[in-house]
Order: C-alpha cells, then sequence, then structure tokens
C-alpha cells in the first residue's frame, strides 16, 4: 500500500483541529491577562516592530490588512494601542503604549507557562519537530499570496 493511499481524511480540516486546540491552550493561560493569545500576538509584533505602518505589520503577521485593523480595534480602545500620525498625512503608524507594554509583559508570563505545559505534554522532541515540520511544508507551498486570509 502506498503511502498516499493510506492518507485518509482532509489536511486542512487535520490542521485546523490542532490550530483550535492550540488556539484553546494558550487562551487558557494568556486569558488570566485578560487578553486573547491573538490579542497577546498582536502586542508582541507591534512592540517588536515598533512604531510601524499598518500594512508592514499585516504582512509580518500574515494576515489581510482589513483583519489587522478588526483585530486592532479593541486593543486601541482598551488604550494598549494607538494610532500616531505617519510621515505624511495620508499615512500613520501603530504603536504600543505605556500601558500596552505593562498588558504585554502581564501577558508574557502567563505566555510562558502555557508554552512549558505544552512541551510537558507534547514532549519537547515533539514539538521541536512539529516546529520543523510546519517550518518544511511552509517553505514547500512556497510564498504567501495573500488571496486567502486564514484570520477572518
Amino acid at each position: 500500500m502506498s503511502n498516499e493511499s493510506r492518507i485518509h481524511g482532509c489536511t486542512d480540516a487535520k490542521v485546523r483541529q490542532l490550530m483550535r486546540r492550540l488556539t484553546q491552550h494558550y487562551d487558557a493561560e494568556v486569558s488570566r491577562a485578560g487578553l486573547r493569545n491573538s490579542q497577546y500576538s498582536l502586542l508582541s509584533n507591534t512592540a517588536r516592530l515598533g512604531p510601524v505602518k499598518p500594512v508592514d505589520l499585516a504582512r509580518a503577521m500574515k494576515m489581510t490588512a482589513s483583519t489587522l485593523s478588526r483585530n486592532l480595534q479593541p486593543l486601541i480602545e482598551a488604550g494598549w494601542i494607538e494610532v500616531r500620525p505617519g510621515a505624511n498625512a495620508r499615512s500613520h503608524l501603530v504603536a504600543v503604549t505605556a500601558a500596552g507594554e505593562a498588558k504585554r509583559e502581564e501577558a508574557l508570563r502567563y505566555w510562558r507557562q502555557a508554552q512549558r505545559s505544552l512541551n510537558t505534554q507534547m514532549g519537547p522532541e515533539r514539538v521541536l519537530a512539529l516546529h520543523a515540520l510546519i517550518d518544511e511544508s511552509l517553505e514547500l507551498l512556497g510564498p504567501d499570496t495573500g488571496k486567502a486570509d486564514p484570520d477572518a
């Protein structure tokens, strides 16, 4: 029996099941800081990139501009992210506020706990193998075309 004939089910469905379970795992910890893991990720990426154009932040996070805008709104309303004027009248930059940096630091402790817990549950070797498989798969699939928005 060939390997291909042994494949049953939809790879997309399997990956989405894993994504949902991982999201639940990280959200359970990060929510103790009042954030969802996706919000923590957005705060962390914004802090890492510094004041950043929304298009560059969206590109770095592999999401569309509309998804980024939708996900930024609650963080702006909470006072954790601000929109600043850019280089000209038509541009703007997204930046983490002092309150946002404090919230990110708080959530980082819980994110680290989620990572340690996952490493314990799955075993470090399996986590490393999963990371390698994901990286290799992304490379084999080629560049992101930006046509489908998995965060929508």
